[in-house]
């Protein structure tokens, strides 16, 4: 007699006679597991961030290598950073959409070839038109790294652990302009323009491989896709005004815009030409500053990453310290008499500036903590619109001021016209801590 196996007890409970059996969806893990392999996919995306921050920064240290080469001024050497932080925030919103549509791992990949096709372009480019253009590839690749690694993060970190891996992300960034500010710098002196810049360029075809190889998005256990039973999808135009109608979002741009500008400007652009032109330093000199910039930017993204993994309640003391402390030690830099601060405010002021890239996160944890997860790449790509265009912004009125208050050329730039031209900061500041101050106020006493 052959006996038959005992079949395994079914997990689903019994359907009465005539009853339809509902196809129930697979179940979800409402928290990410973290571990080993969840910083295994953090670190590889944010290689891509470390490359594209090498790649952003890259003219912070060649300015004048660039206004020598393409025979231009203030204004038009403005025009290079401001055309590339531009094209970056205009395209956060469509990176965000293509983020939650196609998942962070091919927007990635798209986003290391046009980094790298960028870069190479302006290598070789010898007039200011085509690298102008190169410029602006070079930050549509940009744009597609940063909003890619926090929604990687989403998915592998439990929701306690994102602000603080956040703010690892902003520091390892920090890292990529170290070594723009350290090699970079270097190179640029000892090899030349094109062997410089093509180089970085073809750093992107380890990174991609990476990418393409290893990179997972998701654990298994973790659904790509929004939870919940299938619907249609919102359109475009809807999933962002769905993410725009949350006031977090709202605070958490006109955080981004207020916190981030000034660090940015100065060390984009402008804090080159400060030091070596208005200060008197070589550029070894200027470019230690510099450094010192970048290691202030890790050290309080570390400190504000433990403090805001702790509670949430030190989001808007952090975002108002940084506004105020970086208002007043520029207020004294530039009413210093003579226009030639002392070294130690010049210190003070960059290692206050470090705080800035840091605090402007906080902006993301507004949009992350009030948005559903289908919807947090559109969400953060608005909220992460707002420093740049404040970059952008403060980039142009410099380089606008500097020309008006020189019209001879860049030679002639003195002090006295760099003290001029850095007031231009207070504008976009007053402004966002307007804004600040008004949407917080509508959302107490919910939000912290």
């Amino acid at each position: 007699m052959t006996v038959e196996p005992a079949r395994p007890a079914s997990p689903l409970p019994a359907v009465a006679p005539g009853a339809t059996a509902a196809v129930s969806a697979p179940p979800v893990v409402a928290h990410p597991p973290g571990g080993r392999a969840a910083w295994l996919a953090w670190s590889i995306g944010v290689s891509v961030y470390v490359l594209a921050v090498i790649h952003r920064t890259s003219l912070g240290v060649a300015g004048l290598d660039a206004a020598d080469r393409f025979g231009i001024g203030a204004s038009a050497l403005s025009t290079f950073s401001i055309l590339q932080v531009l094209v970056y925030a205009a395209m956060q919103i469509p990176v965000g959409l293509l983020v939650d549509r196609f998942g962070p791992r091919r927007v990635l990949l798209l986003g290391i070839l046009l980094l790298s096709t960028g870069q190479l372009a302006f290598a070789f480019s010898d007039a200011f038109a085509p690298a102008l253009a190169s410029r602006a590839v070079l930050g549509c690749g940009d744009a597609m790294t940063f909003i890619s690694v926090l929604r990687i993060a989403a998915r592998w970190f439990p929701a306690a652990r994102n602000p603080f891996v956040a703010q690892l992300t902003g520091l390892a960034g920090m890292g990529g302009n170290l070594v723009t500010t350290v090699v970079l710098a270097q190179a640029l002196h000892s090899e030349g323009w094109t062997p410089t810049f093509t180089a970085i360029a073809l750093l992107g075809i380890g990174v991609f491989a990476l990418v393409a190889l290893f990179l997972r998005e998701a654990p298994g256990t973790v659904p790509v896709g929004p939870a919940g039973p299938a619907g249609p999808r919102p359109g475009v135009g809807g999933q962002v005004r769905e993410a725009w109608r949350e006031p977090g979002t709202r605070l958490g741009l006109w955080v981004h815009f207020t916190t981030q500008f000034p660090g940015n400007a100065f060390g984009l652009l402008w804090g080159l030409p400060y030091l070596v032109e208005a200060q008197g330093m070589s550029r070894t000199e200027a470019g230690g500053l510099l450094t010192l910039l970048v290691l202030a930017n890790m050290s309080f993204g570390f400190l504000f990453g433990r403090l805001l993994s702790r509670t949430a309640r030190v989001r808007m003391p952090i975002v108002f310290t940084a506004i105020g402390a970086t208002a007043a030690l520029w207020a004294a830099v530039l009413a210093w008499p003579g226009g030639h601060p002392p070294l130690w405010l010049l210190v003070a002021v960059i290692l206050v500036m470090g705080s800035n890239g840091p605090a402007s996160l906080v902006g993301l944890d507004y949009a992350r903590a009030r948005n559903p997860v289908e919807r947090l790449g559109t969400a953060s790509g608005i909220v992460n619109m707002g420093g740049f265009i404040g970059t952008m912004i403060t980039l142009l009125g410099i380089g606008v001021l500097l020309d008006t208050l020189s019209p001879a050329g860049a030679d002639t730039y003195s002090a006295t016209a760099f003290r001029w031209a850095f007031c231009w900061q207070y504008v976009p500041l007053a402004v966002g801590t307007l804004m600040i101050l008004r949407l917080r106020r509508k959302l107490a006493p919910a939000t912290p």
